[in-house]
């Protein structure tokens, strides 16, 4: 016998097992729609480059008039990128969901697009009233994107029978 206690599972959001709620489909959104949706959350994920590498940081946002707009801060590696650019802004990928964890059903919306600083005072004093950052940090930048192209996937309860090898149906 060893006199180590025994060691905790490892950690876990919900121990609590989810169900399989059967065969999913995936149904396209138009852009309106996946627009609308990335509109009701408030957390995405925007991926860029850094050092020629994909990089993904976990970000509130707003949608402001079809823009994501986001706050940063100065030693954020996405404050130095986008401020690096002329013209239209630096190549971006912003996503968010919202995907039920014990049914698997939801939505994900992929907008890809133009991220550059809000320069103007007056636009960024109302993204700092609009945007509160979940951190406690000074953010004193915003970044917008400008969605090019914009996906985006419902997944939702089929009720066709799901195809098990050889043929045959559940």
């Amino acid at each position: 016998m060893s006199d180590e206690p025994p060691r905790k599972p490892a950690m876990t959001i919900d121990n609590a097992p989810s169900f399989a709620a059967g065969p999913r489909q995936s149904i396209e959104l138009d852009s309106d729609e996946a627009l609308r949706l990335l509109g009701s959350v408030s957390l995405g994920r925007i991926v860029f480059t850094l050092h020629a590498l994909p990089t993904i940081r976990p970000v509130n946002h707003v949608l402001d008039d079809g823009d994501i707009v986001i706050r940063t801060h100065e030693g954020a590696a996405l404050t130095s990128y986008a401020r690096q650019t002329d013209g239209p802004g630096v190549v971006v990928a912003y996503e968010a969901d919202a995907i039920d964890p014990d049914t698997h059903l939801g939505w994900s919306v992929v907008v890809t697009g133009y991220a550059h600083l809000v320069t103007d005072p007056q636009d960024l004093a109302r993204y700092q009233d609009l945007l509160h950052p979940w951190v406690k940090q000074t953010m004193d930048y915003a970044v917008r994107i400008r969605p090019d192209l914009v996906t985006g996937i419902r997944l939702a309860v089929t009720d066709q029978p799901s195809a098990l090898p050889g043929g045959a149906s559940r």
